[in-house]
Protein backbone atom coordinates (compact mmCIF):
# COMPACT_ATOMS: atom_id res chain seq x y z
CA UNK A 1 0.00 0.00 0.00
CA UNK A 2 1.92 3.48 -0.83
CA UNK A 3 2.06 6.36 1.65
CA UNK A 4 -0.62 8.46 -0.29
CA UNK A 5 -3.18 5.67 0.31
CA UNK A 6 -1.99 5.17 3.85
CA UNK A 7 -2.41 8.85 4.39
CA UNK A 8 -5.49 8.87 2.91
CA UNK A 9 -7.16 6.35 4.91
CA UNK A 10 -5.57 7.93 8.03
CA UNK A 11 -7.25 11.25 7.29
CA UNK A 12 -11.32 9.22 6.95
CA UNK A 13 -10.45 7.24 10.00
CA UNK A 14 -9.06 10.04 12.23
CA UNK A 15 -11.78 12.27 10.89
CA UNK A 16 -14.63 9.81 12.21
CA UNK A 17 -12.95 8.30 15.24
CA UNK A 18 -12.90 11.59 16.50
CA UNK A 19 -16.61 12.88 16.27
CA UNK A 20 -18.83 10.11 18.41
CA UNK A 21 -21.85 9.94 16.30
CA UNK A 22 -24.33 7.03 16.29
CA UNK A 23 -23.68 4.35 13.68
CA UNK A 24 -26.49 4.88 10.86
CA UNK A 25 -26.77 1.11 9.72
CA UNK A 26 -26.46 2.16 6.12
CA UNK A 27 -23.36 4.52 6.33
CA UNK A 28 -21.61 2.32 3.75
CA UNK A 29 -21.25 5.22 1.18
CA UNK A 30 -22.70 4.44 -2.37
CA UNK A 31 -19.13 4.44 -3.60
CA UNK A 32 -16.04 2.54 -3.21
CA UNK A 33 -13.12 4.17 -1.90
CA UNK A 34 -11.42 4.60 -5.08
CA UNK A 35 -14.26 6.58 -6.92
CA UNK A 36 -13.82 9.75 -5.41
CA UNK A 37 -11.53 11.83 -3.63
CA UNK A 38 -10.80 10.26 -0.28
CA UNK A 39 -10.45 13.39 1.74
CA UNK A 40 -13.95 14.56 0.26
CA UNK A 41 -14.96 10.96 1.12
CA UNK A 42 -13.50 11.56 4.72
CA UNK A 43 -15.20 15.10 5.08
CA UNK A 44 -18.28 13.73 3.33
CA UNK A 45 -18.81 11.43 5.83
CA UNK A 46 -18.82 13.31 8.95
CA UNK A 47 -21.11 15.68 7.52
CA UNK A 48 -23.51 12.94 6.55
CA UNK A 49 -23.20 11.86 10.23
CA UNK A 50 -23.87 15.41 11.56
CA UNK A 51 -27.00 15.34 9.55
CA UNK A 52 -27.78 11.71 10.79
CA UNK A 53 -27.13 12.99 14.35
CA UNK A 54 -29.81 15.42 13.93
CA UNK A 55 -32.13 13.27 12.58
CA UNK A 56 -35.26 14.55 10.37
CA UNK A 57 -36.73 17.08 11.89
CA UNK A 58 -38.79 20.04 11.39
CA UNK A 59 -36.48 21.80 8.90
CA UNK A 60 -35.73 18.58 6.52
CA UNK A 61 -39.99 18.48 7.04
CA UNK A 62 -39.80 22.15 5.62
CA UNK A 63 -37.21 21.81 3.08
CA UNK A 64 -39.54 19.02 1.84
CA UNK A 65 -42.41 21.62 1.03
CA UNK A 66 -40.90 24.25 -0.51
CA UNK A 67 -38.10 22.34 -2.55
CA UNK A 68 -41.40 20.74 -3.49
CA UNK A 69 -42.80 23.66 -4.92
CA UNK A 70 -40.01 23.56 -7.31
CA UNK A 71 -40.71 19.90 -8.44
CA UNK A 72 -44.14 20.88 -8.97
CA UNK A 73 -43.32 23.82 -11.05
CA UNK A 74 -40.96 21.64 -13.18
CA UNK A 75 -43.53 19.81 -14.30
CA UNK A 76 -46.39 22.24 -13.96
CA UNK A 77 -44.61 24.47 -16.98
CA UNK A 78 -44.54 22.21 -19.62
CA UNK A 79 -47.93 20.60 -18.56
CA UNK A 80 -49.00 24.01 -19.15
CA UNK A 81 -47.88 24.40 -22.59
CA UNK A 82 -49.36 21.09 -23.49
CA UNK A 83 -52.91 22.67 -21.80
CA UNK A 84 -53.34 25.64 -23.88
CA UNK A 85 -51.81 24.64 -27.26
CA UNK A 86 -54.99 23.88 -28.44
CA UNK A 87 -56.60 27.44 -27.91
CA UNK A 88 -53.27 29.32 -28.92
CA UNK A 89 -52.91 27.59 -32.38
CA UNK A 90 -56.64 27.97 -32.27
CA UNK A 91 -56.29 32.03 -32.08
CA UNK A 92 -52.69 32.83 -33.82
CA UNK A 93 -52.82 30.22 -36.59
CA UNK A 94 -49.02 28.37 -36.25
CA UNK A 95 -47.40 25.21 -36.03
CA UNK A 96 -47.92 24.15 -32.23
CA UNK A 97 -44.57 22.13 -32.01
CA UNK A 98 -42.71 25.50 -32.79
CA UNK A 99 -44.47 26.25 -29.16
CA UNK A 100 -42.94 22.79 -27.44
CA UNK A 101 -39.48 23.66 -29.81
CA UNK A 102 -39.40 27.15 -27.81
CA UNK A 103 -39.94 26.19 -24.15
CA UNK A 104 -37.57 23.33 -24.90
CA UNK A 105 -34.70 25.82 -25.73
CA UNK A 106 -35.52 27.95 -22.67
CA UNK A 107 -34.98 24.42 -20.58
CA UNK A 108 -31.45 23.83 -22.36
CA UNK A 109 -30.01 27.97 -21.67
CA UNK A 110 -31.74 27.89 -18.07
CA UNK A 111 -29.97 24.66 -16.87
CA UNK A 112 -26.48 26.53 -18.20
CA UNK A 113 -27.59 29.66 -16.37
CA UNK A 114 -29.11 28.30 -13.46
CA UNK A 115 -25.83 26.50 -12.71
CA UNK A 116 -23.62 28.86 -12.82
CA UNK A 117 -25.89 31.42 -11.06
CA UNK A 118 -26.26 29.10 -8.20
CA UNK A 119 -22.24 29.27 -7.59
CA UNK A 120 -22.25 33.39 -8.53
CA UNK A 121 -24.91 34.10 -6.43
CA UNK A 122 -25.28 31.23 -3.70
CA UNK A 123 -27.88 28.21 -3.94
CA UNK A 124 -30.03 30.30 -1.54
CA UNK A 125 -30.59 33.09 -3.73
CA UNK A 126 -31.32 31.27 -6.49
CA UNK A 127 -33.36 28.22 -4.91
CA UNK A 128 -35.73 32.02 -3.85
CA UNK A 129 -35.47 33.88 -6.88
CA UNK A 130 -36.65 31.67 -9.86
CA UNK A 131 -40.33 30.99 -8.71
CA UNK A 132 -40.56 34.95 -9.35
CA UNK A 133 -39.12 35.11 -12.39
CA UNK A 134 -41.58 32.66 -13.29
CA UNK A 135 -44.52 34.06 -12.25
CA UNK A 136 -43.31 37.16 -13.71
CA UNK A 137 -43.00 36.07 -17.14
CA UNK A 138 -46.41 33.65 -17.36
CA UNK A 139 -48.25 36.73 -16.07
CA UNK A 140 -46.87 38.50 -19.42
CA UNK A 141 -47.14 35.20 -21.05
CA UNK A 142 -50.76 35.67 -20.54
CA UNK A 143 -50.89 39.12 -22.48
CA UNK A 144 -49.21 37.60 -25.53
CA UNK A 145 -50.18 39.58 -28.70
CA UNK A 146 -48.80 37.00 -31.49
CA UNK A 147 -47.07 33.50 -31.19
CA UNK A 148 -44.03 34.91 -31.12
CA UNK A 149 -44.53 36.60 -28.04
CA UNK A 150 -45.58 33.29 -26.10
CA UNK A 151 -42.68 31.08 -27.35
CA UNK A 152 -40.56 33.54 -25.80
CA UNK A 153 -42.20 34.22 -22.93
CA UNK A 154 -42.91 30.15 -22.54
CA UNK A 155 -38.99 29.59 -22.78
CA UNK A 156 -38.26 31.87 -20.15
CA UNK A 157 -41.39 30.43 -17.80
CA UNK A 158 -39.86 26.85 -17.70
CA UNK A 159 -36.40 27.61 -16.77
CA UNK A 160 -29.77 21.25 -2.48
CA UNK A 161 -32.53 19.16 -1.46
CA UNK A 162 -30.68 16.17 -1.06
CA UNK A 163 -27.42 17.14 1.57
CA UNK A 164 -29.93 18.32 4.08
CA UNK A 165 -31.45 14.30 4.22
CA UNK A 166 -30.50 12.17 6.84
CA UNK A 167 -29.37 8.81 5.46
CA UNK A 168 -31.74 6.39 6.75
CA UNK A 169 -34.58 9.18 4.90
CA UNK A 170 -32.84 9.53 1.70
CA UNK A 171 -35.97 7.79 0.00
CA UNK A 172 -37.92 11.35 0.19
CA UNK A 173 -36.25 12.13 -2.14
CA UNK A 174 -38.38 9.61 -4.59
CA UNK A 175 -41.82 10.54 -2.27
CA UNK A 176 -40.84 14.16 -3.62
CA UNK A 177 -41.56 13.57 -6.79
CA UNK A 178 -45.32 13.30 -5.74
CA UNK A 179 -45.15 17.36 -6.10
CA UNK A 180 -44.30 16.73 -9.38
CA UNK A 181 -47.59 15.01 -9.72
CA UNK A 182 -49.76 17.73 -7.80
CA UNK A 183 -48.31 20.09 -10.51
CA UNK A 184 -49.87 18.32 -13.20
CA UNK A 185 -53.38 17.95 -11.30
CA UNK A 186 -53.36 21.53 -10.29
CA UNK A 187 -52.67 22.89 -13.52
CA UNK A 188 -55.25 20.04 -15.19
CA UNK A 189 -57.99 21.35 -12.40
CA UNK A 190 -57.65 24.90 -12.95
CA UNK A 191 -57.18 24.28 -16.97
CA UNK A 192 -60.42 22.32 -16.96
CA UNK A 193 -63.18 24.75 -16.51
CA UNK A 194 -61.04 28.17 -17.50
CA UNK A 195 -59.80 26.79 -21.26
CA UNK A 196 -62.67 24.33 -21.22
CA UNK A 197 -65.35 27.09 -21.13
CA UNK A 198 -63.75 29.94 -22.65
CA UNK A 199 -62.43 28.81 -25.71
CA UNK A 200 -63.06 29.01 -29.58
CA UNK A 201 -64.04 25.67 -30.87
CA UNK A 202 -63.31 27.00 -34.82
CA UNK A 203 -60.11 28.70 -35.82
CA UNK A 204 -62.27 30.21 -38.68
CA UNK A 205 -64.87 32.47 -36.14
CA UNK A 206 -62.10 32.52 -33.33
CA UNK A 207 -61.71 36.02 -31.62
CA UNK A 208 -59.58 37.48 -29.51
CA UNK A 209 -62.65 37.84 -26.77
CA UNK A 210 -64.22 34.77 -27.24
CA UNK A 211 -61.19 32.93 -26.64
CA UNK A 212 -59.32 33.95 -23.23
CA UNK A 213 -59.55 30.78 -21.61
CA UNK A 214 -55.99 30.31 -21.57
CA UNK A 215 -55.30 33.88 -20.86
CA UNK A 216 -57.01 33.10 -18.20
CA UNK A 217 -55.40 30.09 -17.24
CA UNK A 218 -51.43 31.53 -17.14
CA UNK A 219 -52.67 34.73 -15.23
CA UNK A 220 -53.84 32.28 -12.25
CA UNK A 221 -50.30 29.93 -12.77
CA UNK A 222 -48.80 33.17 -12.53
CA UNK A 223 -50.60 34.05 -9.46
CA UNK A 224 -49.96 31.12 -7.70
CA UNK A 225 -46.13 31.19 -8.49
CA UNK A 226 -46.26 34.38 -6.72
CA UNK A 227 -48.39 32.69 -3.51
CA UNK A 228 -45.29 29.72 -3.79
CA UNK A 229 -42.78 32.26 -3.93
CA UNK A 230 -43.75 34.23 -1.03
CA UNK A 231 -44.14 30.90 1.22
CA UNK A 232 -40.54 30.65 0.41
CA UNK A 233 -38.70 33.58 0.97
CA UNK A 234 -41.14 35.13 3.79
CA UNK A 235 -41.75 31.48 5.86
CA UNK A 236 -39.26 29.16 5.24
CA UNK A 237 -35.42 30.44 6.57
CA UNK A 238 -33.31 28.41 3.87
CA UNK A 239 -29.68 27.62 4.78
CA UNK A 240 -26.51 26.36 2.20
CA UNK A 241 -26.48 23.01 1.67
CA UNK A 242 -22.65 22.31 4.71
CA UNK A 243 -21.31 19.73 1.84
CA UNK A 244 -21.48 22.27 -0.95
CA UNK A 245 -19.88 24.93 1.61
CA UNK A 246 -16.93 22.39 2.53
CA UNK A 247 -17.08 21.73 -1.04
CA UNK A 248 -15.79 25.63 -1.24
CA UNK A 249 -13.09 25.59 1.90
CA UNK A 250 -15.49 27.25 4.19
CA UNK A 251 -15.66 24.54 6.55
CA UNK A 252 -16.69 27.17 9.39
CA UNK A 253 -20.08 28.17 7.88
CA UNK A 254 -20.57 24.41 7.30
CA UNK A 255 -20.38 23.40 11.00
CA UNK A 256 -22.24 26.86 11.55
CA UNK A 257 -25.39 25.61 9.03
CA UNK A 258 -25.48 22.02 10.72
CA UNK A 259 -25.99 23.22 14.18
CA UNK A 260 -28.49 26.21 13.04
CA UNK A 261 -30.61 22.99 11.66
CA UNK A 262 -30.24 21.09 14.95
CA UNK A 263 -31.34 24.35 17.03
CA UNK A 264 -34.28 24.62 14.25
CA UNK A 265 -35.20 20.72 15.10
CA UNK A 266 -34.83 21.55 18.79
CA UNK A 267 -31.79 19.42 19.19
CA UNK A 268 -28.29 19.45 18.90
CA UNK A 269 -24.84 18.65 17.09
CA UNK A 270 -21.23 17.45 18.39
CA UNK A 271 -19.81 18.49 14.91
CA UNK A 272 -17.11 20.71 15.45
CA UNK A 273 -14.31 22.57 13.02
CA UNK A 274 -11.73 20.50 14.41
CA UNK A 275 -13.63 17.45 12.77
CA UNK A 276 -13.53 18.38 9.21
CA UNK A 277 -9.93 20.02 9.50
CA UNK A 278 -8.79 16.51 10.68
CA UNK A 279 -10.18 14.88 8.12
CA UNK A 280 -8.28 17.11 5.42
CA UNK A 281 -4.68 17.48 7.26
CA UNK A 282 -3.13 14.37 4.95
CA UNK A 283 -5.01 14.67 1.82
CA UNK A 284 -3.43 15.38 -1.42
CA UNK A 285 -5.52 18.74 -2.00
CA UNK A 286 -5.93 21.93 0.33
CA UNK A 287 -8.96 24.23 -0.06
CA UNK A 288 -7.70 26.60 2.31
CA UNK A 289 -6.87 29.08 -0.52
CA UNK A 290 -9.52 28.42 -2.45
CA UNK A 291 -11.12 31.55 -4.18
CA UNK A 292 -15.20 32.06 -3.04
CA UNK A 293 -15.45 35.37 -4.67
CA UNK A 294 -17.88 35.38 -7.07
CA UNK A 295 -15.37 35.70 -9.97
CA UNK A 296 -13.94 32.10 -8.57
CA UNK A 297 -17.53 31.03 -8.48
CA UNK A 298 -17.73 31.67 -12.15
CA UNK A 299 -14.39 30.37 -13.14
CA UNK A 300 -15.00 26.99 -11.13
CA UNK A 301 -18.39 26.63 -12.82
CA UNK A 302 -17.50 27.02 -16.34
CA UNK A 303 -14.36 24.64 -15.56
CA UNK A 304 -17.22 22.18 -14.88
CA UNK A 305 -17.08 21.59 -18.77
CA UNK A 306 -13.23 21.57 -18.85
CA UNK A 307 -12.39 18.00 -20.22
CA UNK A 308 -10.27 17.71 -16.95
CA UNK A 309 -13.01 18.46 -14.78
CA UNK A 310 -15.40 16.30 -16.48
CA UNK A 311 -13.07 13.88 -16.15
CA UNK A 312 -13.67 13.52 -12.17
CA UNK A 313 -17.51 11.62 -13.29
CA UNK A 314 -15.23 9.13 -15.34
CA UNK A 315 -12.22 8.76 -12.95
CA UNK A 316 -12.57 5.29 -12.96
CA UNK A 317 -14.12 2.24 -15.10
CA UNK A 318 -17.01 1.96 -12.90
CA UNK A 319 -18.00 5.59 -12.13
CA UNK A 320 -17.31 6.26 -15.70
CA UNK A 321 -19.50 3.44 -16.66
CA UNK A 322 -22.21 4.82 -14.24
CA UNK A 323 -22.46 7.78 -15.48
CA UNK A 324 -22.47 7.05 -18.62
CA UNK A 325 -25.73 5.04 -18.19
CA UNK A 326 -27.30 7.97 -16.69
CA UNK A 327 -26.46 10.30 -19.21
CA UNK A 328 -28.10 7.75 -22.15
CA UNK A 329 -31.26 6.83 -19.73
CA UNK A 330 -31.85 11.11 -19.84
CA UNK A 331 -31.38 11.30 -23.22
CA UNK A 332 -33.75 8.64 -24.19
CA UNK A 333 -36.89 9.36 -21.84
CA UNK A 334 -35.75 12.82 -23.25
CA UNK A 335 -36.79 11.80 -26.78
CA UNK A 336 -39.40 9.27 -26.14
CA UNK A 337 -42.02 11.21 -24.31
CA UNK A 338 -42.41 14.10 -26.61
CA UNK A 339 -42.19 11.76 -29.32
CA UNK A 340 -45.26 9.58 -28.28
CA UNK A 341 -47.07 12.72 -27.23
CA UNK A 342 -46.57 14.65 -30.53
CA UNK A 343 -47.58 11.84 -32.56
CA UNK A 344 -50.32 9.81 -31.06
CA UNK A 345 -53.37 11.80 -31.43
CA UNK A 346 -52.77 11.92 -35.20
CA UNK A 347 -51.93 8.29 -35.57
CA UNK A 348 -55.28 6.72 -33.95
CA UNK A 349 -57.28 9.45 -35.77
CA UNK A 350 -56.22 8.28 -39.28
CA UNK A 351 -56.35 4.06 -37.92
CA UNK A 352 -60.38 4.90 -37.31
CA UNK A 353 -60.15 5.73 -33.89
CA UNK A 354 -63.66 7.11 -32.80
CA UNK A 355 -63.21 9.82 -30.46
CA UNK A 356 -66.51 10.02 -29.60
CA UNK A 357 -67.02 13.56 -27.89
CA UNK A 358 -64.07 15.72 -29.10
CA UNK A 359 -65.09 18.94 -27.42
CA UNK A 360 -62.33 21.06 -25.06
CA UNK A 361 -64.54 20.01 -22.20
CA UNK A 362 -63.93 16.53 -22.55
CA UNK A 363 -59.98 16.76 -23.37
CA UNK A 364 -60.01 18.69 -20.02
CA UNK A 365 -61.75 16.59 -18.38
CA UNK A 366 -59.38 13.39 -19.20
CA UNK A 367 -56.57 15.19 -18.41
CA UNK A 368 -57.40 15.90 -14.84
CA UNK A 369 -58.55 11.83 -14.73
CA UNK A 370 -54.98 11.42 -15.99
CA UNK A 371 -53.35 14.15 -13.68
CA UNK A 372 -54.92 11.98 -10.58
CA UNK A 373 -53.76 8.82 -11.31
CA UNK A 374 -50.29 9.90 -11.31
CA UNK A 375 -50.47 10.63 -7.75
CA UNK A 376 -50.40 7.43 -6.01
CA UNK A 377 -47.58 6.12 -8.10
CA UNK A 378 -45.47 8.64 -6.53
CA UNK A 379 -46.22 7.63 -3.63
CA UNK A 380 -45.64 3.93 -4.21
CA UNK A 381 -42.21 5.12 -5.95
CA UNK A 382 -41.40 5.51 -2.45
CA UNK A 383 -42.33 2.36 -1.13
CA UNK A 384 -40.79 0.39 -3.68
CA UNK A 385 -36.88 1.62 -3.45
CA UNK A 386 -36.69 0.70 -0.19
CA UNK A 387 -37.59 -2.85 -0.99
CA UNK A 388 -34.79 -5.47 -0.59
CA UNK A 389 -34.89 -7.11 -3.84
CA UNK A 390 -35.98 -4.16 -5.95
CA UNK A 391 -34.21 -1.17 -4.69
CA UNK A 392 -33.75 1.87 -6.47
CA UNK A 393 -32.43 -0.02 -9.58
CA UNK A 394 -34.93 -2.57 -9.79
CA UNK A 395 -38.01 0.07 -9.39
CA UNK A 396 -36.91 2.01 -12.47
CA UNK A 397 -36.37 -0.59 -14.38
CA UNK A 398 -39.65 -2.07 -13.72
CA UNK A 399 -41.55 1.58 -14.28
CA UNK A 400 -39.64 2.27 -17.14
CA UNK A 401 -40.64 -0.95 -18.83
CA UNK A 402 -44.33 -0.88 -18.16
CA UNK A 403 -44.33 2.89 -19.17
CA UNK A 404 -42.88 1.72 -22.80
CA UNK A 405 -45.44 -1.44 -22.83
CA UNK A 406 -48.44 0.72 -22.07
CA UNK A 407 -47.34 3.24 -25.22
CA UNK A 408 -47.06 -0.14 -27.58
CA UNK A 409 -50.66 -0.93 -26.69
CA UNK A 410 -52.03 2.24 -26.69
CA UNK A 411 -52.04 2.08 -30.00
CA UNK A 412 -54.82 -0.40 -30.58
CA UNK A 413 -57.18 2.36 -29.31
CA UNK A 414 -59.90 2.85 -31.11
CA UNK A 415 -62.23 4.60 -28.89
CA UNK A 416 -61.70 7.36 -26.75
CA UNK A 417 -62.05 5.38 -23.54
CA UNK A 418 -59.54 2.92 -24.42
CA UNK A 419 -57.56 5.75 -25.45
CA UNK A 420 -57.63 7.16 -21.69
CA UNK A 421 -57.31 3.66 -20.39
CA UNK A 422 -54.26 2.96 -21.59
CA UNK A 423 -53.09 6.39 -21.19
CA UNK A 424 -53.45 6.61 -17.42
CA UNK A 425 -51.84 3.30 -17.14
CA UNK A 426 -48.92 4.43 -18.80
CA UNK A 427 -49.42 8.05 -16.64
CA UNK A 428 -49.31 6.44 -13.43
CA UNK A 429 -46.09 3.76 -14.16
CA UNK A 430 -43.89 7.06 -15.83
CA UNK A 431 -44.75 9.17 -12.28
CA UNK A 432 -43.12 5.85 -10.54
CA UNK A 433 -40.23 5.67 -13.24
CA UNK A 434 -39.53 9.64 -13.05
CA UNK A 435 -39.92 9.92 -9.18
CA UNK A 436 -37.03 7.33 -8.60
CA UNK A 437 -34.98 8.74 -11.85
CA UNK A 438 -35.04 11.86 -9.91
CA UNK A 439 -34.32 10.88 -6.92
CA UNK A 440 -31.20 8.20 -7.93
CA UNK A 441 -29.09 10.27 -10.26
CA UNK A 442 -27.90 13.02 -8.03
CA UNK A 443 -27.57 10.04 -5.42
CA UNK A 444 -25.03 8.55 -8.10
CA UNK A 445 -22.87 11.88 -8.51
CA UNK A 446 -20.66 12.76 -5.25
CA UNK A 447 -22.04 16.51 -4.06
CA UNK A 448 -18.25 17.62 -5.54
CA UNK A 449 -19.20 17.02 -8.89
CA UNK A 450 -23.18 16.73 -8.25
CA UNK A 451 -23.49 20.52 -9.92
CA UNK A 452 -21.44 18.89 -13.06
CA UNK A 453 -23.16 15.91 -13.46
CA UNK A 454 -26.59 17.40 -13.34
CA UNK A 455 -25.61 19.87 -15.73
CA UNK A 456 -24.56 16.96 -18.00
CA UNK A 457 -27.70 14.84 -17.52
CA UNK A 458 -30.10 17.69 -18.25
CA UNK A 459 -28.57 18.67 -21.53
CA UNK A 460 -28.66 15.49 -22.98
CA UNK A 461 -32.22 15.52 -21.50
CA UNK A 462 -33.26 18.96 -23.08
CA UNK A 463 -31.30 18.05 -26.31
CA UNK A 464 -33.17 15.30 -27.24
CA UNK A 465 -36.16 16.63 -26.11
CA UNK A 466 -35.76 19.51 -29.02
CA UNK A 467 -35.68 17.03 -31.45
CA UNK A 468 -39.10 15.66 -30.52
CA UNK A 469 -40.75 18.82 -31.87
CA UNK A 470 -38.75 19.20 -34.82
CA UNK A 471 -39.61 15.69 -36.14
CA UNK A 472 -43.21 16.60 -35.51
CA UNK A 473 -42.90 19.75 -37.35
CA UNK A 474 -41.08 17.83 -40.86
CA UNK A 475 -42.46 14.05 -40.33
CA UNK A 476 -45.35 12.14 -41.03
CA UNK A 477 -47.70 12.99 -38.20
CA UNK A 478 -49.97 9.76 -39.36
CA UNK A 479 -46.67 7.37 -39.33
CA UNK A 480 -47.11 4.76 -36.35
CA UNK A 481 -42.63 4.54 -36.68
CA UNK A 482 -42.23 7.44 -33.66
CA UNK A 483 -45.40 5.90 -31.44
CA UNK A 484 -42.97 2.25 -31.97
CA UNK A 485 -39.51 4.23 -31.41
CA UNK A 486 -41.37 5.64 -27.96
CA UNK A 487 -42.25 2.57 -26.82
CA UNK A 488 -39.31 0.40 -27.59
CA UNK A 489 -36.87 3.48 -26.16
CA UNK A 490 -38.46 3.12 -22.70
CA UNK A 491 -38.10 -0.51 -22.98
CA UNK A 492 -34.49 -0.55 -23.94
CA UNK A 493 -34.13 2.06 -20.79
CA UNK A 494 -35.08 -0.58 -18.55
CA UNK A 495 -32.40 -2.72 -19.37
CA UNK A 496 -30.43 0.06 -19.39
CA UNK A 497 -31.43 0.78 -15.37
CA UNK A 498 -30.92 -2.82 -14.23
CA UNK A 499 -27.16 -2.37 -15.61
CA UNK A 500 -26.11 0.68 -13.57
CA UNK A 501 -23.40 -0.33 -11.14
CA UNK A 502 -24.40 1.14 -7.99
CA UNK A 503 -27.19 0.68 -5.80
CA UNK A 504 -27.94 3.44 -3.66
CA UNK A 505 -30.72 2.30 -1.28
CA UNK A 506 -29.23 1.26 2.27
CA UNK A 507 -26.30 3.57 1.59
CA UNK A 508 -25.50 7.58 2.36
CA UNK A 509 -24.90 10.08 -0.22
CA UNK A 510 -21.30 11.45 -0.91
Amino acid sequence: MSTEKQDNEKASSQGESDLKLPALGLTDNIFSDDSVDPVYQAKARILNDAIQEIGMGRYQWGLFVVAGFGWLADNLWPIVTGLILAPVVTEFGFKGPFLKLGQNIGLLVSAVFWGIGSDVWGRKISFNITLLITAVFALAAGGSPNSVALCAFAAICVNSRLEFVPASHQYLLTVLSIWWAFGQLIGSLIAWPLIGNFSCELASTCKRSENQGWRYFLFTMGGLMFVLWGVRFFLFKLYESPKYLMGRGREEAAVEVVHRVAEYNGTTSTLTVEHLRKAGSWGPRDCADLDTSARGAVNRQLQKFDASHVRSLFATKKLAYSTSLLITLWAFIGLAFPLYNAFVTYYLATRGADFGDGSLYITYRNQVILSVIGVPGALLAGYMVELPILGRRGTLAIATALTGIFILVSTTARTSNALLGWNCAYSFTSNIMYGVLYAITPELFPTKDRGTGNAIVAAANRVFGIMAPIIALYADLTSSVPIFIAGAIFVVSAFIALLLPFESRGRASL
